[in-house]
C-alpha cells in the first residue's frame, strides 16, 4: 500500500487490471455522519465523459466494508473497495519489451521484477478511484468546519480561461463535461479534445482548486507548511507535472509592492489582493487557498512514437491500442479536490484548535 498523511492517514492499494482498487482512511473521529449519495456525486464527477474520455466503462460503486456503521464512522480504519470489471488487458503486453514514451512503464520494468504492465498496473489513474472516495468522506469532515474545496479546469490545450473565478465559479463547474466554469468554454474545450482525439493525440491542461473557510494561522511551517503538503499530494496524481499557488511563477515578474497582498480591517482582518494565494509562511493568510496543478497530455496516444526494443536492444517504433483518454484535465478536477480535501482533514485534525 502506499500511505501519506499522519493523524489521517490514507492507504492506497490495487492495480489497474487487478480485482479492484481501494483504500484504507485512519484518523476520521467516532460518530460522523457519512452520505453515502455524496460518494457517489463524486464518483460520478471523475468518471469518463462520452466523446472526452475513456471507453473503459467501470460503475465505480464504492463498497464501505467496515468503518462505517448506521451511517455514521465508528471510530474504526474505513475501508473502501471498488471493483473493477471492464478489463482487458491483452493490448498491453506488448509494452512490456517496447515501453510507452512519457509513461511509468520503462522505469518500472527496470525497478519492479515481474512488473504487471496491463493498464499500467499500480501507475495506473484507475487508482484515482479511491482517492475520490477517500476525499469525498474528508470533504465531509472539513465542511462540518466550515471548509470548502472545489476546483474547475483552468485550460485544456490552447483553450484557456481567462477571467477570475470564485469557488461558486467552481462548484458551477460541475454541471459541464470538461468542468469549465461557462458553455462556451465548455464547448471549446470539448472540440479541442475531440480534434486532438481524432489526430490519434492528447491534450494537457490545467486544474485550479480553491478553498474557503480557512482561518487566518491554520496550517504549519516548514515541512509541515499547508502549501507544502497539498504540493507534495497533488504532484503524486498520476500526470501532475507542476503545481503553483496564487500567482506562482508570475511572482517572479513582480515587485514587492506589487506582489504583497495589503491587509485591512472589515468584519475581521481581510486581503484586498491575493497573489500569494493565501497562503504565508505555511499557514492560512485568511484568504481563499488558491492553487493551480498542470496535467501533461495522456502519454498513451495512437501516433506512432519513437521507442526501444528492450529485448533486442534497438531502437523501434510503439503505436497505442486500447482505451484511453485523450484528456485527463477533465476527470483529474475531482481528483484535486479530493486530495486537497485529505491534506486539509489531516493539518485539521493535527491541530487541537481546529479539530471538530
Amino acid at each position: 500500500m502506499y500511505t501519506t498523511g499522519r493523524r489521517v492517514r490514507f492507504s492506497l492499494f490495487g492495480t489497474s487490471h487487478g480485482p479492484g482498487v481501494g483504500c484504507v482512511l485512519e484518523g476520521i473521529p467516532k460518530g460522523m455522519p457519512v452520505d453515502k449519495a455524496r460518494i457517489a456525486e463524486d464518483m460520478e464527477l471523475r468518471r469518463p465523459k462520452k466523446g472526452i474520455g475513456t471507453p473503459r466503462r467501470e460503475t465505480d460503486k464504492v463498497s464501505i466494508l467496515q468503518g462505517v456503521h448506521n451511517g455514521k464512522t465508528d471510530g474504526t480504519p474505513i475501508l473502501l473497495v471498488i471493483d473493477n470489471s471492464d478489463t482487458d488487458g491483452s493490448k498491453y503486453l506488448k509494452f512490456a519489451r517496447t515501453p510507452r514514451p512519457g509513461h511509468a512503464d520503462l522505469p518500472a520494468i527496470a525497478k519492479f521484477p515481474g512488473y504487471d504492465i496491463r493498464g499500467g498496473g499500480q501507475f495506473s489513474g484507475r487508482l484515482t478511484a479511491p482517492i475520490v472516495a477517500a476525499g469525498s468522506i474528508a470533504k465531509q469532515l472539513i465542511r462540518r468546519s466550515g471548509m470548502e474545496v472545489s476546483a474547475f479546469s483552468r485550460s485544456i490545450g490552447g483553450i484557456i480561461d481567462d477571467e477570475d473565478r470564485s469557488i461558486a465559479d467552481a462548484t458551477g463547474s460541475r454541471a459541464f463535461a470538461t468542468r469549465a466554469c461557462t458553455e462556451e468554454l465548455d464547448a471549446a474545450m470539448e472540440r479541442n479534445i475531440i480534434s486532438a482525439s481524432s489526430d490519434g493525440d492528447s491534450v494537457g491542461g490545467v486544474v485550479e482548486c480553491i478553498t474557503t473557510g480557512l482561518p487566518i494561522g491554520f496550517g504549519g511551517i516548514w515541512f509541515e507548511a499547508i502549501d507544502s503538503e497539498i504540493a507534495g499530494a497533488v504532484f503524486s496524481i498520476p500526470a501532475c507535472k507542476g503545481v503553483e499557488f496564487g500567482r506562482g511563477f508570475g511572482l517572479a515578474g513582480m515587485r514587492g509592492s506589487e506582489s504583497n497582498d495589503p491587509f485591512f480591517v472589515k468584519d475581521g482582518i481581510k486581503c484586498r489582493t491575493n497573489n500569494m494565494g493565501g497562503i504565508l509562511g505555511g499557514m492560512s493568510d485568511g484568504a481563499p487557498m488558491v492553487f493551480r496543478a498542470v496535467f501533461k497530455p495522456t502519454p498513451s496516444i495512437a501516433k506512432p512514437q519513437r521507442t526501444v526494443d528492450i529485448k533486442m536492444m534497438e531502437n523501434t517504433e510503439v503505436s497505442v491500442e486500447g482505451r484511453h483518454d485523450p484528456c485527463i484535465v477533465p476527470r483529474a478536477v475531482s481528483v484535486v479536490e479530493a486530495m486537497t480535501a485529505l491534506v486539509l482533514a489531516d493539518q485539521m485534525m493535527r491541530d487541537p484548535g481546529r479539530s471538530v
